[in-house]
């Protein structure tokens, strides 16, 4: 019983004590008022933003603006209509202005069973137009129309287009007025077949950019509002788009518009060979560093190739220091030049790698037989 009551005094005790101690000592902390306008955050986050608004990133992705770029290209960009000698419409198209004093740059495809053509420029005047030249091998033409005071476009290096990079397709179908479309390069040197000439050259620039067929002629242009491409074809199973354009490169169009201008026709050289990609058995079967370049089945005597010593066997790996991983590459490159024009070439044999220069071209006239290039 002793033992009890001397527990409870002490707890008693220790309880006066506490409560003592407690009210002397304890400082309270008054409570801090509540501010409205304070940005709810996340916790454990400084500086986020306020909910519901974008999250920034330390490296803003910028779409280049359009609007400039838009006015300038719609300036050089054309409506073409084809009638038929009985004045039915039989064809419509794109054109693109070249030089201010009215040559026009088109798709051969368009113009070839005309017998009239028509154009209506972006202010709205519509003037007839002759044909200066046709090649159906790049599906090129040249037109021209009897007034001065154009805006021609600027051409670009195509070149030094990259895949990924944004473009504009430029187009005036069924007379519009110009109409653009915004996209990336999807691939470069693609060959889809779709030009009928024996010695065609397909190293198509191709765009997700919309394309249909009444923009065939217009213009596929960089973010600078530069020429870098002729939209020719669209592969659809539709007749409508479907997500692959492609445009002739501006390097190529350019020399085959000198050439028309020039002698009415293009002056095409060739090496004078008979040509295939590279595969991956044949890139093991000659120890090649890739699976890259474009072998040499068969050399025409006295050709060019010939005469530089290229033989059966050979890869040739680039053209005056551009690469040719591929035939349509080659072929675009080789097309770039005149019969009596000088190249390099640079080949692999036997694995080592050679340069060949001042091979002199000759003409297309001059190699017999089929599938040279």
């Amino acid at each position: 019983m002793k033992n009890l009551a001397t527990n409870i005094l002490v707890g008693l005790l220790s309880t006066i004590c506490s409560f003592y101690l407690f009210t002397q000592y304890y400082q309270p902390i008054p409570p801090e008022s509540f501010k409205e306008d304070l940005p709810v955050q996340f916790v454990k986050q400084d500086n986020q933003p306020l909910v519901n608004t974008r999250p920034l990133h330390k490296s803003e992705i910028v779409l280049p603006d359009f609007r400039e770029v838009s006015k300038k290209a719609t300036n050089s960009v054309v409506n073409i209509t084809v009638f038929s000698a009985t004045g039915y419409r039989v064809a419509s198209g794109s054109g693109v202005i070249i030089s201010s004093d009215g040559f026009i740059v088109t798709n051969n495809h368009v113009v070839e069973d005309g017998s009239r053509l028509e154009v209506a420029l972006p202010d709205k005047r519509q003037l007839n137009a002759k044909v200066i030249g046709r090649d159906p091998s790049t599906d090129l033409a040249v037109i021209q129309i009897d007034t001065r005071g154009l805006s021609p476009i600027s051409f670009g290096n195509s070149d030094q287009v990259d895949i990924g990079e944004w473009v504009l397709a430029v187009g005036n179908p069924f007379n519009l007025t110009s109409t653009v479309t915004a996209g990336i390069v999807s691939a470069k040197a693609r060959n889809i077949r779709i030009l009928r000439s024996s010695y065609s050259i397909e190293s198509f620039i191709q765009t997700d950019a919309v394309v249909n067929p009444g923009n065939s002629g217009g213009a596929l242009v960089n973010t600078n509002g530069e020429l870098i491409g002729i939209n020719t074809a669209i592969i659809s199973e539709s007749g409508g788009y479907e997500g692959y354009s492609f445009a002739i490169p501006s390097n190529l169009v350019r020399k085959v518009i000198a050439d028309l201008r020039e002698y009415g026709e293009v002056r095409r050289a060739v090496l004078g060979v008979i040509i295939e990609d590279v595969t991956g058995e044949l890139a093991d079967a000659l120890d090649l560093p890739a699976v890259s370049g474009v072998y040499i089945n068969k050399v025409s005597q006295n050709s060019s190739a010939d005469n530089a010593g290229l033989k059966v066997g050979d890869v040739i790996i680039g053209i005056n220091g551009i690469t040719t991983p591929s035939v349509p590459e080659l072929q675009e490159q080789v097309a770039l030049f005149r019969p009596g024009d000088s190249i390099s070439v640079d080949f692999i044999r036997s694995g080592r790698k050679i340069r060949k220069e001042n091979i002199r071209l000759k003409s297309l006239e001059s190699v017999i037989p089929s599938g040279d290039q």
